[in-house]
């Protein structure tokens, strides 16, 4: 069942991501870099090292931060992203991110760690 479940997570985010990344032809790459990165992502939430933040980016939770340059790499190509959105529906891209952290959370797996706008932090 949590095999079932992790994989149904990895579809419904990597469906996202498409839907989300696919209307900028300018951000072409960055929908093949998020792609790749989210096995090694979902292992980094599976352990509990990382969460989704309240704007939409990803955060340490422990002193420990493995793969730090792939947690920043991503954070950079979503930072491309809500600028791309922002811009394109005339928001701020801050906007933009918590809207994406709202949808994260919605569709996150079991287990996985999501901050609330407060700044607490709940696991699903």
């Amino acid at each position: 069942m949590h095999k079932q479940l992790t994989l149904f997570s990895l579809l419904m985010v990597s469906i996202a991501c498409c839907l989300f990344i696919s209307t900028f032809a300018h951000s072409a790459g960055i929908k093949e870099r998020m792609a790749e990165r989210i096995p090694a992502i979902n292992t980094l939430k599976e352990q509990g090292l990382v969460g989704e933040n309240s704007g939409g980016y990803l955060e340490f939770r422990t002193a420990a931060k493995p793969e730090e340059q792939l947690i920043a790499a991503e954070n950079s190509d979503r930072a491309e992203v809500y600028r791309a959105i922002g811009k394109s529906q005339g928001a701020a891209p801050e906007l933009v991110g918590q809207r994406r952290a709202k949808t994260i959370a919605d569709i996150g797996g079991a287990g996985h760690w999501f901050q609330r706008p407060d700044g607490s932090w709940y696991q699903k």
